[in-house]
């Protein structure tokens, strides 16, 4: 996990052997970023609902702290 102090938290990761996928929050707004790498290729995007607002983390007992 990152400091207290960063204004952005990985709180999941999904790894393999060359590609990974994480979920980043920015701990000032909430929002929720999917980055995914494979090799020397990346994205990073805002998740978004079913109405195209962004996906805000909410924190629930097995959430990891921000």
């Amino acid at each position: 996990m990152a400091q207290k102090d960063s204004r952005f938290v990985k709180v999941l990761e999904d790894s393999g052997f060359i590609s990974s996928s994480e979920i980043w929050v920015d701990t000032q707004t909430g929002v929720q970023y999917l980055f995914h790498f494979n090799g020397n290729a990346a994205g990073l995007t805002v998740l978004v609902d079913a109405e195209g607002k962004p996906l805000l983390y909410r924190k629930t007992p097995d959430a990891p702290e921000l």
